[in-house]
């Protein structure tokens, strides 16, 4: 899993620069700029909206008695998405969107689900009841 990460700390900003670079190249760096304000404003609107259709959904299941499971897989994916949004970049962009898209979040919100299933299995996660 780290190697992931250090993958991605390493290769995702220099994928970054090359892309910012070459867009302003091609339409011109105001444009760029402009392009980069206006992703971070519309993806910290958007995860501030998912973000509370998700705890009104889990205020919901709790009400009711269930655990919000789906809720809390969902609001995991949009606290990254809206992070990564904040960050400047079309690749980062790309990926915060796809997390805050309800449609586009259910893939890796199942792939989230398999890993901490996979964690729990192998005694890497350990859940205490009161």
């Amino acid at each position: 899993m780290f190697r992931w990460i250090l993958l991605f700390v390493l290769i995702v900003p220099a994928l970054e620069i090359g892309l910012l670079v070459w867009a302003g190249g091609q339409i011109g760096p105001w444009w760029v700029v402009i392009l980069i304000i206006s992703t971070g404003v519309l993806g910290a609107w958007l995860a501030k909206q998912q973000g509370l259709e998700t705890l009104a959904k889990a205020r919901s299941s709790m009400d009711q008695g269930q655990l919000p499971q789906e809720q809390i897989f969902d609001g995991i994916c949009i606290l990254i998405g809206g992070v990564v949004l904040l960050t400047p970049g079309f690749i980062t962009d790309l990926i915060g969107f796809i997390l805050l898209i309800p449609t586009t979040r259910v893939p890796i919100k199942n792939a989230l689900k398999k890993l901490a299933q996979r964690w729990m299995n192998q005694g890497r996660v350990r859940i205490f009841r009161g």
